[in-house]
Formats: C-alpha cells, structure tokens, sequence
C-alpha cells in the first residue's frame, strides 16, 4: 500500500527506517530514469566515501557509539584477596572490559550518476541528502560540500533532493517561500541560476526535470509516484507505528493537519502531541 501522506511521509525520517527508504528511493529513481534514458544515457547508483571517528557529531546515526567485547572471567588466582587475617575472602574489585575507544570507519554514501552510454563521461549527478549532510560540523556535510562544490563548478549537471525537515540546508531558505523540503536543479550553462521546488509536507512531490546534454532535452521524472512505489515495494506501512509521533517533530501546524490526516486515511491519532 501507499504512504498515507499525499507526499513525503514524515515518519520515514527516523533513524531506524531513513537508511532503507534512502536505498529505496535511489533504486526507484535509477529504475524510473533507465527507462526513459535510453539508449544514450545510463544512470547508476555510485558512491561517495568518508572516514568518520569518534568526534564526528553525524556519527550517532551511521554507527554505535562505543563497541563492547565480552570479557574472559578471570582465575581465581588473579583476583585481589582480602588483608584479613584468615586470607579467606575474596574481595570484589572493580574489573576492565575491553573496548574499542577510537573507530576510523569508512563510510559509504550512495547517488545516482547518469552517463553517456558511448564514452561513459558523467553528464548528471543526482544526490537524495542524507542526515549526516546536514548536520553541522560533522565529516559526512563536509565531504558533501566539497563534492557539491567540484560538481556545481564542472560541467556536470546537479540535482539535489532534500526530503529531510532537520539540519541545516545547503541555499539560503530565507529566499525561499516557506518550506518542508525542497528539490534543486542546477543546470550547466544556466549557472549561477538553478532551480528550487518548495514542497510542503500537505502537497505532492513534484515531477522534476532532469537535464542531460544541451542539446537533448530533459527527462522528466514523477517525484510523488516514485516515492509511493518505493514506500509500496519496501512495505513500511508494516513497520511505521502511526499512533505515535514522528521521530523528528512536526511543527504546530503541521502537527494538528497530520493529526487529522491519519485520523481520517488511517482511522488512528497520528501525528505530533
């Protein structure tokens, strides 16, 4: 079944299921390009990498905090003995355990690349942000800069699809109408000038247009049935608890309009408390 939402579903933002909507999506998205793609162009997931340590602040959602290893019990000879004057007790002292205190991984973040099937030379980027892009100071937004910096000053064409409410977004929303996500569309030969879909949480998401050479014309791609087929073929609806609220909150108004939303599509007090 579809996503009870008209668009975005705010509760595929939490931790637990973003990872999987975010394969999803990308995989949804490649197969709905491909079909209209050829027989010039080609689109692939790819993927950036980054090492994140443990002062990375955008650590807590791609790894544990600390590892734990099980200890080996020690012998009996090794524990410490009481000073009394039998030497028969044993005294209980406090024991190490081993972890893992400092952790180098290598992080693997996905985006679909479109390129001419004849020389194989990328022709357009696409990116569906992931947390760890918009959290401030963390390794996973500065190795998205600088990749969306190389990319916007190329002559590869960029697009950008924000379905994230938190974090801090890569254009200035104040030029912006108001917003709960949005898609960007930067075209070689139109810079610095690109173009930005505002998407409320009440609307549909959009078709964007995705551009290719100059002299071909963009391919349009159905945003909103995209994102109800990928919702549909991953099955969420079994595992999203509707009753409760969004792991990252609505604001008031949004609040009470998804309320009643799922009060009435689902039958249930959905929605921010």
């Amino acid at each position: 079944m579809p996503s009870p939402f008209p668009g975005m579903d705010p509760y595929l933002e939490a931790p637990e299921t973003w990872n999987d909507f975010h394969h999803e999506l990308m995989s949804s998205i490649r197969e709905s390009l491909n079909k209209a793609l050829r027989p010039h162009y080609h689109a692939m997931v790819e993927e950036r990498v980054y090492i994140s340590d443990e002062a990375d602040p955008g650590r807590k959602w791609i790894v544990p905090d600390v590892f734990v290893t099980k200890r080996e019990e020690p012998k009996l000879a090794d524990r410490v003995l009481a000073t009394s004057a039998d030497y028969e007790t044993v005294t209980a002292v406090a024991e190490p355990v081993i972890i893992t205190t400092l952790v180098d991984d290598e992080i693997r973040e996905a985006r679909l690349v479109i390129r001419d099937t004849k020389n194989r030379e990328v022709i357009t980027i696409i990116e569906v942000l992931s947390p760890t892009n918009k959290i401030a100071g963390s390794r996973g937004r500065a190795n998205y800069a600088a990749k969306r910096s190389d990319v916007l000053q190329s002559q590869t064409n960029f697009v950008e699809i924000d379905l994230l409410r938190d974090g801090v977004p890569f254009f200035p929303r104040e030029l912006l109408p108001p917003l709960d996500y949005a898609v960007h569309v930067s075209k070689f030969g139109k810079r610095p000038k690109g173009i930005v879909w505002p998407i409320l949480l009440k609307q549909r998401l959009p078709k964007i247009q995705i551009p290719l050479r100059p002299n071909d014309s963009d391919v349009e791609i159905d945003l909103g049935l995209i994102f109800n087929t990928a919702y549909d073929r991953a099955s969420y609806d079994m595992i999203i608890d509707y009753t409760q609220s969004p792991h990252v909150p609505l604001d008031d108004a949004n609040a009470i309009w998804a309320r009643e939303w799922l009060r009435r599509h689902l039958d249930v007090g959905g929605g921010d408390s």
